[in-house]
């Protein structure tokens, strides 16, 4: 591990791990420095911290906490991130708010304290200019590095605990700002900024936006990290045992079939709990199969008369005993190698919980490289019964949209990042039968301005994501809506528009206080 120690934009010192010092120029940029560093020493990963913490470095916990190459890890000491807020009128990720109470996924790196393998600096370095401000290249490394599966942390326990001495860091200017968004965005998203922020704080950046226009694209469909070998040294996989809950309604020759597809495993679950709803008075289980064949694990089955995924889901999680616990679907096809492949990757990636890809028949795969997923799937994937112990579906989702969304994010609020793995895939049938006997009634549906959008989508915006985030929500909603409206006067459909949101935020904190 090589050392590099920093005030503000000058190295002061480069070591090793034994405190040996490295003799370096340190007369240019921290970053090309970086980058000379990683030249010179492609197989060693390096560390960066500022010099008024170095004592505060925990040595020790960052061997186990820099668990393969492909990551990339750093920590601001500070209240504030190299970018504020104002990102979040440009992008709507849970990358953004980053709780720094945890291990969180995020691409805003700090300059305070990080770490980097330097084959990912090596890969990068053609295509990151170094810039003379050492956030803002960290930043525009891991913004540019997660979506080809470099997964980038906010990682608290790089320090060790207790006061920090206050240590002068760098904010990004607005001008910085408008900058990073037209190198790593869509270009239409710098004049959605402004928008944004002539709209909601009244500030006219024109300057800043038409300064932007003469920065390069930094494009990453060039560049390649699958050269990088992942093999994890963090041990999450003692047993591997796994029990799969199911949530069902209607769909007893589906579940059939999937029954069937875990029977056939290669790596047998140990136990399956199914939660069947019926909610007509005097109904009966439709899975009679479930008594009758023979099945190689053993199945808990709860008949209950209350509909609803998020009910159901909860009770099954209360029944969990294995190390593993497989959240599926009743309308799911796998091939027998699903469980263990899934393992395969789990080992290798050191990670405690994963969503697989989902397709529907013929639906073609967008992702295909494992990342840090931004959604979370009910119904696609496994993770280890100690990242479950302090999660439940949110009841106040019941009949909505975004529980799956919400439950990952109360994992990752616990230090629980989610994985996509592209393969092995699980197909989503859709089934056209089942879904809710009852029509729901939810407290909306008799209001006479019917909110927009749905509060419970609206709830999960409000319970995990910034102010910022909340009102680009609102422009964009507002931009892609008009034309699936009726009302084409624009005037007309803005005051119809805004007392609708405001609708959709009353019952939303409806829906917040009663959870």
């Amino acid at each position: 591990m090589i050392i590099v120690y920093h005030i503000n934009t000058k190295i002061t010192a480069v070591t090793t791990l034994d405190n040996q010092k490295i003799e370096f120029d340190y007369k240019g940029t921290i970053a090309s420095s970086l980058q000379e560093l990683a030249k010179q020493f492609p197989e060693e990963k390096i560390l960066w911290c500022h010099s008024a913490i170095k004592e505060r470095l925990d040595l020790e916990a960052i061997k186990t906490l820099f668990h393969h190459d492909k990551m990339m890890l750093s920590f601001s000491p500070q209240q504030h991130t190299f970018f504020d807020s104002k990102i979040g009128y440009v992008e709507e990720s849970l990358f953004i708010n980053v709780n720094k109470n945890v291990s969180y996924p995020t691409w805003q790196m700090s300059s305070a304290v990080g770490i980097i393998h330097a084959s990912v600096v090596n890969q990068l370095k053609n295509r990151i200019a170094c810039d003379a401000d050492f956030d803002y290249y960290l930043s525009s490394i891991a913004k540019i590095g997660m979506p080809l599966g470099l997964l980038c942390y906010s990682e608290p326990k790089l320090l060790k605990p207790g006061p920090l001495k206050i240590i002068p860091q760098s904010k990004a200017s607005v001008y910085t700002l408008f900058r990073f968004v037209k190198q790593h965005y869509k270009i239409q998203w710098v004049f959605l900024l402004l928008f944004n922020l002539v709209l909601y704080e009244r500030k006219f950046t024109v300057l800043p936006l038409l300064l932007s226009l003469f920065y390069k694209d930094r494009k990453n469909s060039t560049i390649n990290l699958d050269s990088i070998i992942v093999q994890s040294s963090r041990k999450v996989i003692d047993t591997i045992t796994v029990d799969v809950i199911i949530p069902t309604i209607g769909r007893s020759d589906y579940l059939y079939d999937v029954l069937k597809d875990f029977s056939l495993q290669t790596l047998l679950p140990k136990k399956i709990i199914i939660v069947e709803q019926n909610p007509e008075a005097g109904s009966q289980s439709e899975l009679d199969y479930i008594e009758i064949e023979k099945w190689p694990f053993k199945i808990e089955h709860f008949f209950i008369h209350q509909a609803g995924a998020c009910n159901a889901r909860n009770l099954a999680l209360d029944q969990v005993e294995s190390e593993w616990v497989f959240l599926a679907d009743d309308d799911n096809r796998f091939g027998p190698n699903l469980i263990q492949e899934i393992f395969q990757n789990i080992k290798k990636y050191g990670t405690e919980v994963v969503t697989t890809s989902y397709p529907q028949k013929n639906e073609s795969k967008l992702h295909k490289k494992i990342i840090q997923w931004q959604t979370f799937g009910a119904g696609n994937s496994l993770a280890s019964r100690n990242a479950l112990n302090k999660v439940r579906f949110n009841i106040a989702l019941e009949f909505g949209y975004g529980e799956d969304a919400d439950f990952g994010m109360q994992l990752r609020n616990q230090g629980h990042d989610v994985l996509y793995f592209p393969e092995p895939e699980i197909l989503h049938l859709k089934a056209p039968i089942g879904g809710f006997r009852t029509k729901p009634e939810l407290l909306w549906q008799n209001d006479c301005i019917q909110p927009k959008p749905s509060p419970t989508v609206l709830l999960y915006v409000i319970l995990h994501n910034s102010k910022e985030q909340l009102k680009g929500y609102k422009t964009i909603l507002f931009i892609k809506y008009y034309k699936y409206q009726n009302i084409k006067n624009p005037y007309r459909y803005f005051k119809m528009f805004q007392k609708q949101w405001k609708r959709s935020i009353f019952w939303a904190n409806q829906l917040k206080e009663a959870s």
